[in-house]
């Protein structure tokens, strides 16, 4: 007769450590721990396992608890009772396992090389974020796309979820509709998020994707292939370029400035043009109004197609949105790809594409092949978190953070001035491009801001081999507090302030004038400079040592404070603007030209300045 083989409580405790801060229930650790053991083979089949009051005790939880999770796992298969016999692993348990592949290290040999070398991964090499894995360790991460977790609506999301899992919605989404999407979404997109961009859509124009990057994957399946001249921004997404280098398509590098893509002779012999008019990827600008009229007129005289690429187009908090191409005249030719809000694409990761009704269809066969339809429920779900207005007031939420901490980024870097930068101008969105001076090496910047705790992102990738400059940078809100971006842009100025005692001296060496001379020559004057990030700014300085600040296209943004002479220093104080700070400087002046000078005789800013009117 065959031995039983029994194991104690006690040999079990290690394999079913109980963690009472986790969510999961005590009587759901114990069924994971149990099912990871059998599943390992660490519980053989057929072993026999202590009485559930036996495993309590060596636990130490209520026997209830125990008992209910051997109720489960034996309702679940994975475990048998035997009358007067007790618990034993499931014999058949053997077949669970057998669905497991074991780990075996790497072979060398013909076949495996021969499999190696056919493995093509250039297309891929360079569209990888370069951020550090354990980015979070890091007090300052200014990188875009790593969210903070808190903006998720767990709570909406969480009940949206409910409602798709009731069983009249189980019975409608589980029906096998073949490759068809979810109509109450396709329905709350036509009529809710599309009318905002001024795109009237029917319903066999939308395709649900499982992102923005299928969309835009699909479409390069569909359009482009050897031979094809394809126009990427330059500037622009390294993702994007290896979707069309995968097709074997010719790329043509179509440069960006501060109004977005540059509409000229480039764009004639493209057969295909990726835009990302909204928030320009990677410089957040976004493209004037008057250059969408030029692009699809340019479009409609080449015959070439456009991807918009509508990213970030919710975030627009800085100024009225533009409309998107696909909306105005001309927009005919447009393949719009958009997704639901990047706070949400960790959980739920839904995109969609409008289209004609013909590409549409292929793009569905094409999906069909690949991924399928996104998930039944997700869509559901999604369904009605739009319709319950939750999405709605996620976006409010968002953009009251995402502003509050890009103007504290922008204010920050404008206080600061690390060295001579200059910021793209921008709508919204949640990104700065940062310019800096001419030999900064960012590369160095880098290494010694993030031995600050300070993460900055490199922008090597969003060039074409060769092309990127080595004096820029990209700074994030996504994914620090606003509380924490003063203080990481002060550790980031140290920084540059390091970096280039490497690099050239001090841009003025010229003479400082002398505290009377200061005072004589600022009193009553106006001073014109532009902010870091493109504005204009006028600061009077009144005789008695009143100042009066104006800035904005139209001076909308209004500040007063005072200056006055110590020494051989010029100081101010403003009400509200720089933080309230008093700050010193020492002053250069040739001609009209005005520097303000940090101890070490490096210019800090400068600014032009008007006579006293009489």
């Amino acid at each position: 007769m065959t031995r039983v083989q029994t194991i104690e409580a006690s040999a079990l405790a290690p394999l079913l450590q109980l963690d009472r801060t986790s969510s999961l229930s005590l009587q759901d650790q114990i069924r994971r721990g149990f099912f990871n053991a059998i599943g390992s083979g660490v519980l053989p089949a057929g072993v026999r396992l202590p009485s559930s009051r036996k495993l309590a005790d060596r636990l130490g939880v209520s026997r209830n608890t125990a008992l209910i999770a051997y109720q489960t796992l034996i309702a679940d298969g994975h475990l048998v009772s035997r009358e007067r016999s007790g618990v034993f692993v499931a014999t058949d348990m053997q077949r669970y396992q057998g669905c497991s592949m074991p780990v075996i290290g790497p072979r060398s040999g013909p076949v495996l090389s021969t499999v190696s070398a056919r493995l093509n991964e250039s297309v891929f090499a360079r569209s990888t974020h370069r951020f550090p894995s354990d980015w979070q360790t890091n007090r300052y991460p200014f990188i875009e796309g790593r969210y903070d977790r808190s903006l998720f609506p767990i709570f909406e999301w969480r009940e949206a979820s409910r409602l798709a899992l009731a069983a009249q919605e189980v019975e409608t989404w589980s029906v096998d509709s073949g490759e068809a999407d979810d109509d109450a979404l396709i329905e709350e997109i036509r009529t809710k998020l599309l009318p905002r961009r001024g795109i009237i859509a029917r319903p066999d124009e939308l395709l649900i994707t499982v992102s923005e990057q299928q969309a835009l994957h699909l479409i390069t399946r569909l359009f482009a292939s050897e031979g094809t001249v394809a126009g990427v921004e330059e500037p622009g997404l390294p993702e994007m370029r290896a979707l069309f280098e995968g097709r074997k398509a010719r790329l043509t590098f179509l440069p960006v400035d501060d109004e977005g893509l540059i509409v000229d002779d480039k764009l004639k012999g493209c057969d295909i043009v990726h835009v990302t008019p909204s928030r320009q990827r990677p410089t957040a600008v976004t493209l004037s109004s008057a250059r969408r009229a030029e692009l699809l007129d340019m479009a409609a005289q080449n015959d070439f197609l456009i991807i918009e690429d509508d990213f970030e187009c919710e975030l627009n908090y800085l100024d009225d949105p533009i409309p998107s191409l696909r909306a105005m005249e001309g927009g005919d030719r447009v393949i719009y790809v958009a997704s639901l809000s990047k706070v949400l694409e960790p959980g739920v990761g839904l995109g969609f594409m409008v289209a004609p009704p013909e590409v549409i269809t292929a793009a569905r066969r094409l999906r069909s092949l690949t991924t399928g339809r996104p998930s039944p429920n997700n869509q559901r779900a999604a369904a009605f978190f739009l319709s319950l207005g939750h999405y709605d007031s996620m976006l409010r939420r968002l953009n009251k953070v995402f502003e509050e901490r890009l103007i504290a980024l922008r204010d920050a870097l404008n206080h600061y001035r690390p060295l001579s930068i200059a910021v793209a101008p921008v709508r919204g969105g949640t990104t700065y491009w940062v310019r800096g001076e001419e030999g900064l090496q960012t590369d160095k910047l880098m290494a010694d801001a993030q031995a600050r705790g300070v993460l900055i992102e490199a922008v090597e990738q969003y060039f074409a081999p060769g092309n990127a400059p080595t004096n820029m940078f990209r700074l994030g809100v996504t994914s620090i507090q606003s509380d924490r971006i003063r203080d990481g842009i002060a550790a980031l100025s140290e920084a540059m302030h390091a970096v280039s005692k490497d690099g050239p001296p001090p841009s003025s060496q010229q003479a400082t004038l002398s505290g009377e001379e200061i005072t004589k020559t600022l009193g009553g004057v106006t001073l014109h400079y532009s902010t870091v990030y493109g504005e204009p700014c006028t600061i009077k300085l009144e005789p008695d040592g009143n100042m009066i600040g104006r800035a904005g296209s139209a001076g909308e943004d209004k500040d007063t404070g005072r200056w006055w002479v110590e020494g051989e220093k010029w100081y101010r104080q403003w009400q509200r603007w720089a933080f309230t700070e008093v700050l010193g400087f020492r002053i250069s002046v040739d001609g009209q030209h005005l520097s303000w000078l940090d101890d070490s005789g490096r210019v800090v800013d400068s600014a032009v300045i008007m006579a006293p009117s009489v």
